[in-house]
């Protein structure tokens, strides 16, 4: 999106919002305003004192052109319409300044020459209009003497300075471009943090939908299994199998309410940095913990599937390994950060380590480290070690 030859934006932006307000107040009010004036001023003047054919004749023509400059839209006239229009505009005034030096007409030419340096997107152009206008104004100067032999009323040299307009109205110009460029800048400033805003929005609702995908998902579908178990055994009078399967549908109810209570604190940690919140996670389940490299920025994506992780396989390993010593790992390097979660087995005597299960979390597991292009595994620490490990490794 580029800003317009006049100082205002393209089209299609919200007027509200748009830059280029000054640039366009002086191109609607402003210059209308004062070609106007001295339009309808020099007409009150010749209708008083009524001046030579010519005079009339280059006066209307100057302020016809004059108006056309302020009241014909310019943004849509092409460049070279625009350097004619203005050139006309210069050639009349400079012609009618020495014929009506005593009226307000010898002030159309000073305007034209400002409008040349505002208006025009060149600046050669505007210089060269304005540069010729003086010269033009100069020789009409001298033949109005010499030729037609009028009353010489003011010094030759003031119509050498018709062109001097031309630089304020570069001034002008330039000031309205840094402007308008400086309100656009702010502009897309704002639809950028606006757009920010709006993704930020969206990944953190697709964020917390993961999460409950993964909580309360895992849950309720593991609780309506075990329902829909036992009326299937009530239909069969199998009672005592139908309560049981009641039984276990409570207590996995149970276990989710826990879960979903774990990732909603997980959710909060966001602002804590990631070794801490593990760190917390180890303390509340007693599991040892360490941290390995230093610690750096972790997408919020990667933080909040090494926390998951975390909780998931501790809470694995003391449901299958009770009294099993649970530690963890947080390892950085350039590239990666791993989290590996380890169980030495079951330590209560006579107990014999069960993993078996629904794999439900640890498919959940894989499937986020997959989408943020990690892995994950969970298996044995050796084929004849007792003992599980977990381990993630996710891109930083």
């Amino acid at each position: 999106m580029n800003v317009e030859s006049d100082g205002t934006l393209p089209a299609g932006v919200p007027v509200d919002d748009a830059p280029g307000t000054s640039a366009r107040f002086a191109d609607e009010l402003i210059r209308p305003f004062a070609i106007g004036t001295v339009s309808v001023v020099s007409l009150i003047q010749f209708a008083e004192r009524p001046p030579g054919q010519l005079a009339w004749g280059f006066a209307v023509a100057a302020i016809a052109a004059g108006l056309a400059t302020s009241i014909v839209p310019w943004r849509r006239l092409p460049g070279r319409m625009r350097i004619t229009l203005v050139s006309v505009f210069m050639a009349l005034g400079a012609m009618l300044f020495p014929l009506a030096k005593d009226t307000a007409a010898p002030a159309l030419v000073f305007l034209a020459s400002g409008t040349a340096g505002e208006k025009l997107a060149s600046r050669r152009a505007a210089f060269t209009i304005a540069g010729a206008g003086t010269a033009v104004a100069a020789a009409a100067t001298w033949a109005a003497t010499a030729v037609l032999h009028l009353p010489h009323e003011s010094p030759w040299w003031v119509s050498l300075t018709v062109g001097v307009p031309v630089y304020i109205g570069r001034a002008r110009r330039e000031r309205a471009d840094a402007l308008a460029a400086s309100d656009l800048a702010a502009w897309q400033s704002r639809r950028a943090a606006a757009s920010e805003a709006r993704e930020a929005a969206l990944e953190e609702r697709g964020r917390i939908a993961r999460e409950i995908h993964d909580v309360l998902g895992h849950a309720l579908s593991s609780v309506a299994m075990q329902l829909d178990m036992a009326d299937a055994l009530h239909a069969e009078g199998r009672d005592l199998d139908a309560n049981e399967a009641v039984r276990r549908a409570r207590a996995l109810a149970v276990s989710g309410i826990g879960e979903t209570r774990r990732a909603i604190h997980a959710l909060r940690e966001d602002t804590l940095p990631l070794p801490e919140t593990i760190a917390d996670i180890a303390r509340g389940s007693t599991a040892g913990f360490e941290v390995r490299g230093e610690p750096g920025e972790v997408r919020v994506e990667a933080a909040q599937a090494v926390i998951r992780t975390a909780q998931e396989a501790i809470t694995n390993a003391h449901r299958h390994a009770p009294g099993a010593e649970v530690n963890l790992l947080l390892d950085y390097d350039d590239r990666l950060i791993r989290l590996i979660v380890t169980d030495t087995g079951t330590a209560e005597p006579g107990a014999q380590p069960n993993r078996s299960g629904s794999g439900m979390g640890l498919i959940g597991m894989r499937e986020r480290a997959s989408l943020l292009g990690g892995t994950l595994y969970a298996g044995p620490v050796e084929p004849v070690t007792p003992g599980w490990v977990v381990r993630l490794e996710l891109p930083r």
